[in-house]
């Protein structure tokens, strides 16, 4: 090989991999957090774990993408040791599918339809739809769509640049002799452990093994050790991950490892021994792209099935390998660094976490209209422990989203953020407004101020009006349910006027002295605190509206829009709420 060639090499390799990569991501990123979802939720049995590995591996091209996910869910909590085992089964055998992906490039003769097989026909095409899907689509789902086949045709572009810089390898004395030391199975196998480690992709490394078998100089005998050391080369992803993680993360890196290391012996060994005694023919004859293909898919299926009948003796060797130490849960283990190369799923989880932190606010709320009856010092107590931990979420989930928006993220990802970004703020918002209510009830219990039968009334009603206006907002949340956001700014609207009529009622009572001047600015402060807590909740779901239609409206302008296309429904809400809380007028 001259310069020329290392340099064609060189840039074959760069291109092979880049493609390989940009395809892996816009594969995640079309399959969203689907993907992602049901591999956290629905392994409830081997079996179906297994399938599950193996369909998400398949469909993103990545079984160390899978198995990094894994050790996050583990991390997290979102799943156990038991359920990723026969999950990483499968995802081994799902990483084979790239293998034969890439064997088209060894189609050759001289009909039409073989012809139109092979990548120089084919990937101009791929490439060229890809771009115009890419460049001209206003869908995300669309550009996904073309930036994986731009991935595809640059990573077979690649791979044919690798294979003509090699071509002349075929007559190299000297690339025959160094083939010959790979041959032995534990170089060989060590050889390709640290290949594949270095690049961090059993799918790259079988793929250029595939474009270097196209010079018909390697022979079975020196490819096959390579290829299993391949397999326990992928195991290092998960075991960087793992580094950082509990022991429940490491113990699922030490699965990924024994598997691995196990099923590579095993096979191995078994094979060997039989072509000590029987000596098999073919070690001798060149590989090809399908013979590579092959080897990987067969090797890992039977991998799999001598393995899988043992996977509690595995997750049993894992846990000897980490003893459990003092296990302490954090609320936020869900909000994993591992989940941002994710972002959907990642924005799911911090949604999950949103939604918990409205149903704590709403019960600082609840508390802190019952004080206004009833004060006790400990329940004005629990609120302010609450709302501390109201601020605690806030804090996380923003920095969390913060580290989410410096990923690549497509335009509904980012809205989401967006979004989810503006709820923390308000959520946090009537959680301070709760802890004022709960800092005028005690205002009110300390100076023996007590409501008039008609202000108590009153109070009681509007009290009524914000319990329900703040579980239409957490269901709003929970579910991203667009009913229930509707209903609130009618019932904002309601609020608004029992809290004028109120403010009126009050100086009438003024005038006939039947309240005190004193109550009277602990009453003004009342009014104001449940009137932010009503106004937020409005936002929230102006928010979650306006992600939900795509607007991109300031919220005030987008809550007029929003009433003028649905004059009727939400007049209709309007006159419902008015009409249940007619005490009031």
């Amino acid at each position: 090989m001259d310069i020329f060639s290392i340099l064609t090499l060189l840039g074959g390799l760069a291109l092979f991999l880049f493609g390989m990569n940009y395809m892996g991501d816009s594969l995640k990123k079309l399959s969203g957090s689907k993907l992602e979802t049901i591999l956290s939720k629905l392994t409830s049995n081997r079996f179906k774990g297994f399938l599950l590995g193996f369909g998400v591996t398949a469909v993103i091209q990545s079984s160390s993408a899978v198995m990094v996910m894994l050790v996050g869910f583990v991390n997290s909590g979102i799943m156990n040791l038991v359920q990723t085992t026969s999950v990483l089964m499968g995802a081994n055998i799902g990483t084979t599918v790239t293998g034969w992906l890439l064997s088209t490039s060894g189609i050759s003769g001289g009909n039409v339809l073989l012809r139109m097989l092979t990548p120089s026909a084919f990937t101009p095409v791929l490439a060229a739809v890809g771009l115009c899907l890419n460049m001209f689509s206003k869908s995300d789902a669309k550009k996904n769509i073309g930036s994986i086949l731009i991935g595809f045709a640059v990573l077979m572009f690649g791979m044919e640049m690798m294979s003509d810089a090699t071509s002349g390898l075929q007559d190299s004395k000297h690339f025959k002799d160094t083939l010959v030391m790979f041959s032995h199975p534990l170089t060989g196998i060590l050889a390709g452990t640290l290949f594949t480690a270095v690049i961090q992709s059993s799918s790259a490394s079988v793929g250029i093994l595939q474009a270097l078998s196209l010079t018909n100089a390697i022979p079975v005998s020196t490819a096959l050790p390579i290829i299993l050391g391949m397999n326990i080369g992928a195991a290092l992803p998960p075991v960087l991950s793992a580094i950082s993680g509990n022991t429940d993360a490491k113990r699922v890196a030490a699965s990924c490892v024994y598997i691995k290391i196990i099923g590579v012996v095993v096979i191995a060994a078994l094979f060997y021994g039989l072509d000590a005694v029987f000596d098999f023919g073919f070690m001798d004859a060149n590989s090809s792209v399908f013979s590579i293909a092959f080897i990987h898919t067969l090797f890992n299926i039977l991998s799999t099935a001598v393995l899988m009948p043992f996977c509690g003796a595995i997750e049993r060797l894992s846990e000897m390998t980490f003893k459990s130490g003092a296990k302490e849960m954090d609320l936020f283990d869900s909000l994993d660094d591992r989940f941002l190369s994710y972002p959907a799923f990642a924005a799911g989880q911090t949604r999950e976490l949103t939604a918990d932190m409205a149903v704590l606010t709403r019960s600082s709320v609840g508390k802190a209209l019952d004080l206004l009856k009833n004060y006790d010092e400990s329940g004005r107590d629990k609120i302010i422990n609450q709302e501390r931990m109201i601020d605690t979420y806030e804090d996380r989930l923003s920095a969390y989203l913060a580290a989410l928006t410096k990923q690549q993220l497509t335009v509904a990802e980012s809205t989401e953020i967006t979004t989810l970004t503006h709820i923390i703020g308000e959520v946090e918002r009537v959680s301070d407004n709760a802890r004022n209510l709960a800092e005028t009830a005690k205002e009110m219990f300390s100076h023996s101020i007590e409501l008039s039968e008609s202000a108590a009334t009153e109070v009681a009603v509007i009290s009524s009006a914000i319990n329900d206006i703040m579980g239409l907002a957490v269901k709003a949340i929970e579910n991203k349910d667009k009913t229930a956001a509707l209903r609130i700014e009618p019932l904002n609207r309601v609020i608004s006027e029992i809290s004028r009529m109120m403010k009126k009622n009050h100086i009438t009572r003024l005038r006939k002295s039947e309240c005190s001047t004193e109550f009277g600015f602990v009453f003004s402060s009342l009014l104001n605190y449940l009137g932010r807590i009503a106004d937020h909740c409005s936002n929230i779901a102006v928010y979650l509206l306006q992600e939900e239609d795509n607007a991109l409206f300031s919220p005030h302008e987008y809550k007029d829009r929003l009433s003028d296309d649905n004059v009727d429904y939400l007049q209709d809400i309007y006159d419902r709420y008015r009409e249940k809380y007619t005490l009031a007028y």
